[in-house]
């Protein structure tokens, strides 16, 4: 039986870090850690804060195609891990009100001023398909329909 995309999320919630991989001039690829910090909505949007000056930022203004790995840990009880792969469309949010709606507190630990630190933006990610492998069910979860608007 396949995932739904409800499913998927409330596991991406689950998970704190994932992997951003973006291309740009300098490569073909580069990979960073980043913590969505939860805020992973049903409809497949991730969120996340970034200084302006990064080469994430840089490679997202040359190409919004990006991609995210999520990584769960096998349960106490057994279960195998958990591995989703999300391929999207990345945007560049510098809306303060933005800001407020995605904020959470344990980000003052890299962005001591808040959402008024200087150079601030917000990555949002929007799916365009979910794989996933569960160990005991894998497939793909099809969003490209909602980016077609």
């Amino acid at each position: 039986m396949s995932k739904t995309l409800e499913e998927a999320s409330k596991q991406l919630q689950k998970i704190d870090f994932c992997m951003l991989s973006t291309s740009g001039e300098s490569g073909p690829f580069s990979t960073r850690p980043m913590s969505n910090n939860g805020d992973v909505e049903y409809d497949g949007d991730c969120y996340f804060f970034s200084y302006e000056n990064t080469r994430k930022v840089s490679d997202i203004e040359q190409d919004a195609r990006v991609g995210l790995t999520f990584t769960a840990p096998p349960s106490l009880l057994g279960k195998p891990g958990v591995f989703l792969a999300v391929q999207g469309t990345a945007s560049l949010i510098r809306d303060k009100s933005q800001f407020e709606a995605h904020w959470v507190k344990d980000l003052d630990r890299w962005f001591p001023e808040g959402i008024d630190t200087p150079g601030i933006v917000l990555i949002k990610v929007s799916a365009s398909e979910i794989q996933y492998w569960d160990g005991e069910d894998n497939g793909r979860i099809p969003l490209a329909s909602r980016n077609a608007h």
